[in-house]
């Protein structure tokens, strides 16, 4: 019997370091879905390097606590998967949003960015920010419109100035 408890207590430790070292946590209700269904959001999540686990909710709402995450028992009702993501917070909610929009089953319960328990409203508007790439796309967009804008008013001068002297 104790090395049952033992191991629970482990898979606690392990769940806390998991969501003490994760950037973002995303807790979803996976009923409903088939297994072709399930090993397709596993393979998407695997491609985006998501770790993907279904925990006991007891276990969950414990590591929790001992990772200092409050808030976060109104959503561990149900079957409860965890998505984390050690490096990247926009992923998993990504990932999960776009696969619940092609299936209803898949239901957002809520999430933790940082140690911040989220909603399930700011997890979605998580999941619709562009990604990094994009992000960095618009920076350089909007600090070369100056000087694009610049140019082409210098172009222009230069036009006006060679047709006057013709």
């Amino acid at each position: 019997m104790s090395t049952i408890i033992e191991q629970k207590k482990q898979i606690v430790a392990d769940l806390a370091e998991k969501f003490r070292n994760s950037k973002s946590a995303v807790l979803v209700d996976y009923r409903g879905l088939d297994v072709a269904e399930v090993t397709e959001l596993r393979s998407q999540l695997r491609e985006a390097g998501v770790d993907f686990k279904v925990y006991k909710n007891t276990m969950t709402r414990f590591a929790a606590e001992e990772a200092g995450i409050t808030g976060l028992n109104d959503v561990l009702t149900g079957p409860t998967a965890v998505a984390f993501h050690n490096d990247d917070a926009v992923a998993p909610a990504k990932v999960l949003n776009n696969f619940a929009k092609d299936h209803e089953s898949l239901e957002i319960k809520g999430g933790v960015i940082e140690g911040e328990v989220l909603a399930l409203e700011q997890i979605k508007e998580l999941a619709n920010l562009p990604s990094y790439e994009g992000l960095v796309s618009m920076l350089l967009s909007v600090l070369q419109a100056p000087v694009r804008n610049f140019a082409y008013a210098a172009k222009a001068i230069a036009d006006q100035k060679e047709e006057e002297s013709a």
